[in-house]
């Protein structure tokens, strides 16, 4: 029998027995409630003053002087909701040194405890106006967020470097932002008005959704390039660099953006701004970004992007993505992420399988309309998507559809056991949904209409507007049927419902291809790897190899996962020999084709050491898209140039 303390007894007994817990008698105060946005006009203009020199520090500082209403509870919001991020990612953490003054004096503030991005100051009476000062502390490395400062360059998203006040639409809220650069820098914005003064630039006086709407991207290598010459509206390529010899466009991909804004026109059959400006950034050192904007957008690459198109191409189809957005997102957008202000009423996710994945789709389409990628190219890619999502197991618990829930609570954080818990698969198996329906519409109409047939009917109307439309499920049915008859609700409900993969590559085979694997991977997935810096195995062994001999990934169902491999491993060695590289990989898994033995791998996961032996034989399988002989190419009628 085991001796139990004496103590450990009493404690057990009735006399020491914990008593239950006990409602409180009163319930606890709440703190004072944040009013909901209203459309009425704030009274009087924000100033806002951001101080952006400390590239070293990574550190902007900012200034707000904020009119004020009348005495009391003046409640100030961090933006939280940030559109294109389709969740709560606003980076409150890292604002810091928050003082507030009115006529000289300081004042007191509280953060809300139930709300935490919101600020309680207590203002008294005669105050027309205080000042708010804090620093935004961009992150200096990676592991603490996207890097948006170096020595050379810089990407200011306004909504990290502005508190606004409760109770107002955004659009209602008018703020006259100015920022003050580096010596010598020059910048890029969707922004009006321009007016500099030595390093500061101001600009004119804009509602605060517009100004959160327009990022500014500002450097010492700096180079704009005019894509729409002698157009009617006018659109401009902005691109900051590490060094100034990444700014050197040849006149073949200067051809083939100019081509871009023209394919999208035709595409579309309108535009949506009354300028529209590309923020594109090529850095090895700030981070890379993708992010869409009504009449711009942030695009960040490696610094390969114009020097070295082919090593480039998985980031090559960005900008035609991005640029979708303006129509598809920003113009046309659905009802459920709609929201008056970025705080109090939130977003909802339901419709990012046309929000993000028509325009993943349309991204693709117009990189090699364009020829800023090849037909080839974008076959290749296709293949990749179609095979991850043809081996996407976690499809037999999460259809498509909850998947548009993905980015409110995992706010695009790493997850483990990727194609089990799937994330935002709304883009590529969104993409694969809408190319079956582009093809499935060209064989209705023996070619006729396409598409962008619905393109140009959903998103073209009210053409040269920058307003904002709504739409629900039943409107995309009937903008369908529109173009031609057909069950077009069941259509996307067996795409969004469905948890088998039964029709998610019928848009390929319509198309005129089927997928299949070769023992060799295709020059698109050499260059993403190489972006990577690792090697992928995971339609052969099921694993991803990382920077560093690193398991990056384990594919749910795979030969390793059963083997009980894990991601987060580093591997020592192979069939008994010292990891060289990842050929050592792929020598194991063509030996174990031949003589049936497993690939055996000596992991290391932290201070632990096993040999994991994996059985399987299948050989190397790379994805790969193969005509289907005498079928009608739908695929590359698809890619071509609309004339």
């Amino acid at each position: 029998m085991r001796h139990v303390p004496l103590l450990a007894l009493l404690c057990c007994t009735p006399a020491f027995a914990q008593t239950p817990p006990q409602p409180l008698p009163t319930p606890l105060p709440q703190p004072p409630a944040i009013p909901q946005p209203r459309d009425v006009k704030f009274p009087g203009t924000i100033t806002l003053a951001v101080n952006a020199t400390d590239t070293d520090r990574h550190i902007v500082s900012v200034h707000e002087t904020m009119p004020v209403p009348h005495p009391g509870d003046l409640i100030l919001l961090y933006p939280e909701y940030i559109p294109g991020d389709h969740g709560p990612t606003g980076p409150i953490r890292m604002l810091a040194g928050l003082t507030v003054t009115a006529n000289g004096k300081p004042l007191a503030w509280k953060r809300d405890p139930v709300q935490p991005r919101a600020f309680h100051i207590n203002v008294p009476a005669g105050v027309a106006s205080v000042d708010v000062a804090y620093q935004y502390l961009s992150p200096p490395t990676r592991n603490m967020g996207r890097v948006e400062m170096t020595p050379n360059m810089l990407d200011l998203e306004w909504n990290e470097v502005t508190l606004y006040p409760a109770g107002y639409f955004s659009r209602d809220i008018g703020v006259k932002p100015s920022v003050t650069l580096p010596d010598g820098w020059k910048f890029a914005t969707a922004l009006d008005g321009a007016n500099a003064s030595g390093n500061t630039v101001s600009f004119a006086p804009v509602t605060l959704n517009v100004l959160l709407d327009s990022p500014m991207y500002a450097g010492r290598y700096f180079e704009r390039v005019d894509l729409n010459p002698g157009g009617s509206v006018p659109v401009h390529l902005n691109v900051v660099a590490d060094r100034p010899e990444d700014l050197v466009i040849s006149a073949k991909d200067l051809a083939a953006h100019r081509a871009l804004v023209q394919q999208a026109f035709k595409n579309y059959g309108s535009h949506h701004f009354n300028h529209y400006d590309f923020l594109l950034s090529l850095s090895d050192e700030m981070g890379g970004e993708g992010l869409e904007h009504h009449r711009s957008s942030e695009d960040g690459t490696g610094r390969d992007y114009f020097t070295d198109p082919q090593k480039s191409l998985a980031d090559r189809d960005l900008l035609p993505h991005e640029f979708t957005h303006s129509w598809n997102g920003k113009f046309r957008r659905p009802a459920d992420l709609w929201s008056p202000d970025f705080d109090v009423l939130p977003e909802r996710d339901s419709l990012l399988w046309v929000y993000e994945g028509q325009t993943q789709y349309w991204g693709q389409v117009l990189a090699a309309r364009s020829g800023i990628e090849t037909a080839a190219d974008q076959r290749q890619d296709l293949a990749l998507e179609a095979a991850s999502m043809e081996n996407e197991v976690g499809r037999s618990w999460r259809d498509l559809e909850d998947t548009t829930n993905d980015p409110l609570f995992s706010l695009r954080r790493p997850i483990p056991w990727y194609n089990w818990q799937r994330d935002e698969d709304y883009y590529v198996e969104g993409l694969l949904m809408w190319l079956d329906a582009d093809t499935l519409i060209r064989e209705k109409t023996g070619g006729k209409k396409s598409l962008t047939t619905f393109a140009q009917h959903f998103f073209g109307i009210d053409n040269g507007q920058w307003g904002v439309v709504t739409y629900q499920f039943n409107d995309i049915v009937k903008a369908l049927n529109d173009v031609v008859p057909y069950d077009w609700a069941g259509f996307l409900k067996q795409h969004l419902t469905t948890h088998d993969a039964t029709h998610l590559l019928d848009g390929i085979t319509r198309g005129g291809w089927k997928l299949v694997y070769t023992d060799k991977p295709s020059a698109y997935e050499k260059s993403e790897m190489a972006r990577f810096g690792g090697s992928e195995f995971i339609y052969s062994l099921g694993i991803l190899v990382g920077k560093g001999a690193s398991i990056a990934r384990v594919a749910w169902g795979s030969p390793a996962f059963k083997a009980g491999l894990v991601e987060g491993g580093k591997i020592i060695a192979v069939d008994g020999l010292a990891y060289d590289d990842p050929s050592s990989i792929a020598d194991a898994i063509k030996r174990a084709q031949h003589d049936k033995s497993p690939v055996s791998l000596l992991v290391q996961e932290g201070e632990h050491f096993r040999t994991v032996n994996i059985d399987y034989h299948g050989g190397l399988r790379y994805p790969h898209l193969q005509r289907i002989p005498g079928t009608p190419d739908r695929l590359d009628a698809i890619l071509a140039p609309l004339p």
